[in-house]
């Protein structure tokens, strides 16, 4: 919890139902990215595919997404998240639904740039929105409680494949129309519910005031060429370019993990899914949690974020000994824990941005970090793949290189923004 100390009494509590919109938004974007990892062993025995061509496919979803935060951010910063928002729900809803008519590798890759560049404008959109609703004293606790929603949409997969496919018997194809549903629903709920705090008229003036007590900041000149000349942006590029691809990879190939190693269907056998996933939820709230808490105990933003990503590096090491355990549920935990730290990590690399820069370059800085990332887990889907084809499906390497480059991405943090200095003009 938030020290109580530090926030005014009685400021009224009406920017959390942005945190909860925020949740439900994560969900369904997480379901419906996650939908084709979990049909994937059942859809490469059915369709023929090879580890490679499931590879392409993510990788075909990793260069949209990559490309899409470019796009995206900049929509976000010029129309707004309620706009900018909006446009990327409908992208991501059509290109979730497309899944259902594919046959092909190459339709499934199509489906899933169209996917891809729509839920590029999700975490832009989470970001700018928190920075608009929260200071910076809460900002990290509230980005918490949202990137946790990332991990219940992993878990709520599952269940929405057996309602759709077990219960109502629909084919795997009918199961991709009707669940974009879920983005529509969203997308209505988005444009009745979200505006900024001054524009809601449901905002107290005491909580208004907490929300807007931070240093007033210069009206922002948008522009690449400014935002890419600050070295505190390329230490938010280079950090999500090094960690994004270790989620990837745990998003898209740990059902085909279980499958393989241990002839577990994730899909079916719930509970090893439901303890990673809650471990990573825990961990995403505790990480924003502690370095608010640092930060509400006096200590400097560049203290409390760092110190919390080192810890949160430190819950992924266990990683390496996955490979050599034989008993599933030793192996769950310590991918559970790996997980919890990966997504302790991201709530504090997510606060980056508007610790960093004014409200209206959050969005394109996020792009810009999102387009790295997306870059790194270009490289990820195209090297795993690769690697499990030429290993018979030996992940010890994976899981090695994942282990260290946490602490290398604190490192390129430090190296380029020290202090994590405010950036006055872009």
């Amino acid at each position: 919890m938030t020290d109580a100390a530090a926030i005014p009494a009685k400021t009224g509590r009406y920017r959390w139902s942005i945190v909860a919109l925020l949740f439900a938004a994560t969900t369904v974007n997480y379901i419906d990215r996650t939908m084709l990892g979990l049909l994937a062993p059942d859809l490469g025995r059915e369709l023929g595919w090879r580890e490679s061509d499931y590879g392409n496919i993510v990788l075909a979803f990793q260069a949209a997404y990559a490309s899409g935060f470019l796009l995206m951010g900049t929509l976000i910063d010029r129309l707004g998240p309620k706009i900018g928002y909006a446009i990327a729900i409908t992208v991501w809803t059509l290109g979730h639904v497309a899944h259902g008519f594919a046959s092909a590798v190459t339709g499934f890759m199509a489906a899933r740039m169209v996917l891809g560049v729509g839920e590029a404008g999700h975490f832009p959109a989470v970001v700018r929105s928190s920075s608009e609703w929260f200071p910076q004293k809460e900002r990290a606790y509230a980005i918490g409680w949202v990137n946790s929603a990332t991990t219940i949409g992993v878990i709520l997969t599952a269940p929405t494949l057996a309602l759709f496919m077990g219960v109502l018997g629909l084919g795997w194809r009918e199961t991709f129309i009707v669940t974009g549903l879920f983005g529509v629903v969203l997308l209505g709920l988005w444009w009745w519910l979200y505006s900024a705090p001054r524009e809601s008229g449901r905002v107290s003036e005491a909580e208004l005031a907490w929300i807007e007590h931070d240093p007033p900041e210069a009206v922002a000149q948008l522009g690449w060429g400014r935002i890419a000349r600050h070295r505190s942006t390329w230490a938010y590029a280079s950090a999500k370019f090094l960690t994004d691809p270790v989620w990837f990879l745990m998003l898209f190939w740990l059902p085909k993990y279980f499958d393989s190693t241990y002839g577990v269907d994730l899909k079916l056998v719930l509970l090893p899914m439901i303890i990673m996933y809650l471990l990573s939820d825990a961990g995403s709230i505790a990480g924003g949690w502690l370095s608010s808490r640092l930060l509400q105990k006096g200590h400097s933003c560049s203290f409390a974020r760092k110190v919390t990503m080192l810890a949160s590096g430190a819950c992924v090491l266990p990683l390496l000994a996955v490979t050599s355990l034989d008993n599933m549920w030793l192996a769950v935990g310590l991918i559970g824990l790996a997980l919890a730290g990966h997504q302790s990590f991201s709530s504090n690399l997510l606060s980056l941005p508007p610790d960093m820069f004014p409200k209206r370059a959050v969005g394109s800085v996020i792009g810009l970090g999102g387009f790295a990332g997306g870059v790194g887990g270009m490289i990820m889907a195209a090297s795993v793949g690769a690697i499990l084809d030429a290993t018979g499906g030996n992940y010890t390497v994976i899981f090695a290189a994942c282990t260290v480059v946490y602490f290398l991405a604190v490192g390129m943090i430090h190296l380029l923004a020290p202090t994590l200095a405010r950036v006055e003009e872009v």
